[in-house]
Order: C-alpha cells, then sequence, then structure tokens
C-alpha cells in the first residue's frame, strides 16, 4: 500500500476514542462553559455542590470555603466523608473513582440522595481533570485518608496519614494554569455572593468563606460567614432591602407537593419593575422553565380572583393582563426536582411538566391564606395591580410611537446620530457620549467607516424610579432605542427584546471620569439592565476609559489611567515635567480622544458582564435608590477616584 493511500485511509483505527479524563481536558468548556473567569469559578461550585448534596440528605450541616495564598482553593464539610473501600467493579477504592471517572458518584444512587444539585451534574472529577494537582482528604472510620491527583491522574493509591474522630471530606486543587490561560485568580466577591446564595437557599446551613491571600490590620484573613435560619423569606428582605416595601411582611410558604418539595417568598414594593428569580436543586434557572410557569399561573388567578370579587376592578374599562399582577414584585421559587430536565440555550430552563401544577397549587394555597388574614395587605395589591394596568395602556402608546420610529429608515434615526457608512452591524460601534460639547469632539475624532455618535443631554431617566410609560415618553431613552434598532414589547410582556435588528455590535458609554460622568453611566446601564437586558448579556455593552492624566516633557508625552501610573511616569521622565488632568472628555482635543479612548488599537474598554443577576438586581435598586448611606459605602469601596457629594 503507498503512503499517499496509508494517509487517506478511514477506518476504526482511525477513530480517536478519548477516555472522560482526557475528553474534559480536551474540551472543557463543554463540560464547565468556558475556560475564562466564569469556568474558573464553576471548579469551586461543583466541589461545593458534592458538599451541598450532603446537606440536602441531612449529613452536613457546615462547609468552608477556603482561597489558599497560592491561589489553590479548599471546599470542606463535615459530611460523612466520601468513602474509601475498594470498589468491586473498579477494582480501586470508592474515593478514587469518585475522583477519576466522570459521571461516578452517589448522587446517581436513588438511595443515597433523593436530589442533587450541580448545573452540569460532572462533579469533582471534572474538577480533578482540570487541576494541575488535587489533594483529596477524607475523615471516615476514625481514620484520616489521603490521596492526590495530578491532572486527573492518581499520584498513589488511596493512603491513611492520621487518626480522627471528625467525618468529612476536604478537597484542594490547583487549577491548570495550560487550561486556564486567562487567569488563575479567584475573585472573593463572585464566590461570596453564590455561597450567600446557597446560604439562602439551604435555611440552616453554614458556610464559611476566608480567603487567605488578604489580611487587614489586625492579622486576619477576609471571612464571612453565611447562614440563614428563615431561608427564602431573609433572601427577599436582602434583595428588597433597598426597596420599600407596601405591605407588611414577607409571604412565603414551603410545601410538599406530590413529590415535589417547593418554596416560596414574595413581596410588593413601590418601584415598577418585576424580579423573579428560580432555582431548581440550588441552580439559578436564569432562562424560568415549568416552575416559573407554575408560579406565574397559581399568582395571576389567585389575585385575579380575590380583585373580581372585591369589587375594585369595576371602573376598569379594559382587562387586566398577567404582567400588572407582577409590576414591583420580587419573588424567589426554588423547588426540588429528583431528575430534572433541563433546556434552552444555556441549559438552565425547567422542561419538567409535572412541576406546574404542584407549584401552581402551592402559590394559590399560600396567597389565598394571606389576603383572607391580611385584607389590607389584599386592597394594596389590587390598587396596585389597577395602577399598573393603567400605566401598561399609557406605555403601549408611547412604546407604539417608538415603534414606529424605530422602524423607519433614514429619516426615522435621531437628528443627534452621526451614523458609520459600514452597514454589517457586527462591525460597527456605537459611542453613547455625554453632553453635546463631547459628542462634538468624538464626533471630530472617530472612524467615520464603523464608528456612530449618538450625544446624550445631561443624565438620562432613572428608571428604577419611572413608571413604563414615562420610560417611553423619554425623549433620550427613545433616541438609544430608535439609533440601536431594537423593538421592544408586547401586550404580553412590556419588555420584551428583539435584538435581530441590532445595527451596532458594540454599545460603548463614554462618559467624564468623574463622580458626575460615572452617574450617568450608571443610569444609562440601569435602565439596560432593565429594558434591554438581552444587550448586556449578548456581551455588546462596554464602558470608555478615558485617561485621567497627561504627563508631559519637552515634545515627550505620556497618558496615565491611574494615580499609580502617573507617579511611575512622573518618576521615569524625571524633573521638569507638566501634568494635566482630565476632568472630562470636553478638555482633550478630538485627536487626543481618538488616540486614547476610541482608537481599537490604544483604547481600554470595558465589556460588562453579569455574573449574578441577584447581585446586579441588588446592587441597581440599591445605586438608583433613595438611601444615600449604601450608595456612599458601594462607590468608596468600588470607585477609586470617587469625591462623594451626597
Amino acid at each position: 500500500m503507498s503512503q499517499e493511500t496509508n494517509k487517506n485511509s478511514y477506518s476504526a483505527d482511525s477513530i480517536q476514542a478519548l477516555e472522560g479524563m482526557e475528553h474534559v481536558r480536551m474540551r472543557p468548556s463543554m463540560y464547565i462553559g468556558d475556560v475564562g473567569v466564569r469556568g474558573l469559578h464553576h471548579l469551586v461550585y461543583e466541589v461545593v455542590d458534592n458538599s451541598i448534596d450532603e446537606a440536602l440528605a441531612g449529613h452536613c450541616d457546615t462547609i468552608s470555603v477556603i482561597i489558599n495564598e497560592n491561589n489553590s482553593v479548599t471546599v470542606e464539610d463535615n459530611g460523612r466523608g466520601i468513602p474509601v473501600d475498594i470498589h468491586k467493579k473498579e477494582g480501586v477504592s470508592a474515593l478514587e473513582v469518585v475522583m477519576t471517572k466522570i459521571g461516578a458518584g452517589g448522587k446517581f444512587d436513588k438511595d443515597s440522595y433523593k436530589v442533587s444539585g450541580g448545573l452540569h451534574g460532572v462533579g469533582v472529577s471534572c474538577v480533578n481533570a482540570l487541576s494541575e494537582l488535587l489533594v483529596a482528604t477524607v475523615y471516615r472510620n476514625g481514620n484520616v485518608y489521603e490521596q492526590e491527583y495530578s491532572k486527573g491522574k492518581a499520584l498513589y493509591p488511596v493512603k491513611v496519614v492520621g487518626e480522627t474522630d471528625k467525618t468529612g471530606t476536604a478537597v484542594t486543587f490547583t487549577p491548570d494554569a495550560t487550561i486556564f490561560t486567562q487567569t488563575q485568580e479567584f475573585s472573593y466577591e463572585v464566590l461570596a455572593n453564590r455561597l450567600r446564595e446557597l446560604a439562602f437557599l439551604n435555611k440552616g446551613l453554614v458556610i464559611n468563606l476566608t480567603d487567605k491571600r488578604h489580611v487587614d490590620d489586625k492579622g486576619e484573613y477576609l471571612y464571612d460567614r453565611f447562614h440563614s435560619e428563615e431561608g427564602l423569606k431573609e433572601f427577599i428582605k436582602f434583595l428588597d432591602g433597598n426597596r420599600t416595601p407596601i405591605i407588611g411582611d414577607v409571604i412565603s410558604m414551603e410545601t410538599d407537593k406530590g413529590e415535589v418539595p417547593v418554596e416560596v417568598a414574595l413581596i410588593y414594593n413601590d418601584t415598577y419593575s418585576e424580579n423573579i428569580y428560580s432555582y431548581v436543586n440550588n441552580i439559578n434557572t436564569h432562562e424560568g422553565g415549568t416552575h416559573l410557569q407554575g408560579f406565574r399561573s397559581g399568582l395571576t388567578r389567585t389575585l385575579k380572583k380575590y380583585a373580581d370579587a372585591s369589587g375594585l376592578l369595576e371602573k376598569l374599562k379594559f382587562e387586566i393582563s398577567g404582567d400588572d399582577f407582577r409590576e414591583g414584585l420580587t419573588a424567589i421559587i426554588s423547588v426540588k426536582v429528583m431528575e430534572p430536565q433541563f433546556e434552552g440555550q444555556t441549559k438552565t430552563k425547567l422542561g419538567n411538566r409535572e412541576v406546574v401544577s404542584p407549584v401552581s397549587q402551592a402559590v394559590s394555597e399560600m396567597l389565598e391564606n394571606y389576603l383572607e388574614e391580611n385584607p389590607n395587605d389584599a386592597k394594596i395589591i389590587v390598587q396596585k395591580v389597577i395602577l399598573a394596568a393603567q400605566a401598561r395602556h399609557a406605555a403601549k402608546k408611547a412604546r407604539e410611537m417608538v415603534q414606529r420610529k424605530t422602524v423607519m429608515t433614514g429619516g426615522g434615526l435621531p437628528g443627534k446620530l452621526s451614523d458609520c457608512s459600514e452597514q454589517d452591524p457586527t462591525k460597527c460601534e456605537v459611542f453613547l457620549v455625554e453632553g453635546d460639547s463631547a459628542g462634538g469632539t468624538a464626533k471630530q475624532g472617530r472612524d467615520r467607516q464603523f464608528q456612530a455618535i449618538l450625544p446624550l443631554r445631561g443624565k438620562i431617566l432613572n428608571v428604577e424610579k419611572a413608571m413604563n410609560h414615562k420610560v417611553f415618553e423619554s425623549e433620550e431613552i427613545k433616541n438609544i432605542f430608535t439609533a440601536l434598532g431594537v423593538t421592544i414589547g408586547t401586550e404580553e410582556d412590556s419588555k420584551a427584546l428583539n435584538l435581530s435588528k441590532l445595527r451596532y455590535h458594540k454599545v460603548v458609554i463614554m462618559c467624564d471620569a468623574d463622580v458626575d460622568g460615572s452617574h450617568i453611566a450608571t443610569l444609562i446601564l440601569t435602565f439596560f439592565f432593565r429594558y434591554m437586558r438581552g444587550l448586556i448579556e449578548g456581551g455588546h455593552v462596554y464602558i470608555a476609559t478615558p485617561p485621567l492624566y497627561l504627563v508631559k516633557k519637552g515634545q515627550r508625552k505620556e497618558y496615565a489611567w491611574s494615580e499609580e501610573e502617573r507617579t511611575e511616569i512622573s518618576d521615569k521622565m524625571g524633573s521638569g515635567f507638566a501634568i494635566q488632568r482630565y476632568k472630562g472628555l470636553g478638555e482633550m482635543n478630538a485627536e487626543q480622544l481618538w488616540e486614547t479612548t476610541m482608537n481599537p488599537e490604544h483604547r481600554i474598554l470595558r465589556q460588562i458582564t453579569i455574573d449574578s443577576l441577584v447581585e446586579a438586581d441588588r446592587v441597581f435598586s440599591m445605586l438608583m435608590g433613595d438611601e444615600v448611606p449604601p450608595r456612599r459605602e458601594f462607590i468608596e469601596k468600588n470607585a477609586v477616584y470617587a469625591k462623594i457629594d451626597a
């Protein structure tokens, strides 16, 4: 056989069969979503989920997560400890099977666990495969057992390394730098947000988070203890801490309907946004699903029945929609399902049909009891619903005006928009610029081929405090909708967003680098989060970062984006330099603005992402709310150059 024929032959020998662990290393994104920041943190969640499963089964009440000095992570629980005896089929310790075989583990044995958490369900073996080093320590049968692994392979058989009177499992892992090339640095805030959420969803469970990389003046590590006695009721109070409730207390219940444990908590506040979070086996189901469907039908049916019977709807000239019952509502639904089926783009939509009825029934019973026992609150809720219905009708008219403007071409675009000549949206970007003056400079400095400029006059409407129709009547907001070319809202869902005709795939917010500029950027981001969330989730929203200083010496000039950079440049230049502090975009000429902030080769753009919808919702309601102290505290903690004026 010739060499050429050999090269082109395609037979059974040509098929490369990858063992589970090898496949995880070759295609990590299939198992953990991506190999960026999210995927890195997902490793911690997978190990924590194992411990949560022990808690769900009633064998564990404390989990400790430690970020070590070398950026490895330890997760320890006080559960039963992973079994270490020899696995009959595999011929090695059960611990080694759990750590090195994809899909192995007690959660697949219905006698051991009724339900289990974890989105991808790949467990700790996947973490092992993607770790440079992993050490498993088991406290069980009076002994301390240990086994180490590298890139998914055991370095030696399980051995006894000591005696103990406690039980549990500790896993310490170091992510593999050849896989996580973007970063191996764990974020305390990201982990804290998820662990806090897990503590609310599993009441009574204690979750400790320690960061040994940071030591305070007293020599103590950064530390948080997450524990909730009231569960979802407390979760609602945490979420709505910056909103004003309009009823006396959180409405909540916990019940078993058939084989589906259901927990629900809700409250009505004086805002105009709907915030509903749904969970299945501790997984945040961002895309909703059958449990959300059950919640909505139970809520709408029960409140409508009560509103009809109250006689308060008699003067209303139009039908109330499901949307009206959810305005100003913050709610959390948590269900436990033995074999969840996930659908949707990111596999976070529950598909189990058998869940609809139990959730709907549970919500109906809870609300019926509450409305009967609290007639004053019931009346307030119905009045809120009537106001929402009236506002929806007003918003529909305002929305239709925006829509008519949006579908037009050419003359339908806002007069202030300086469009680009490129027709392919994937190559186009639009800068939302604070003020006409900076807008004029940006128009002169831009590349007309692919960069469009939309100047915004002052501070746009604070949508956190505005009714729907006021949002759609705002001239600046109408201009944003029209310029972007998106369509918004239907009769059923006033915030439904269609991005199919999005005219620019990069939407860049460009404001002054001061407190006013930050406030305007936050107002725009709040609007995007509440009314155009798909834009952020699609990775289309960015913030431009203009420099703070220009350092000059003779013909030499360098820009600085921070105090540290300014000091570094000044030291490098020696004596005789001059420093110019940029207080706003208007202080730069067109060439400088292009060179520092708009030129793709030199600029710094920060992409806006949402790691946690729950935390994003809480932060926006706090930043745009009436309470000054929490806003001041947040700015002091997060903004390096903020001058606080309350």
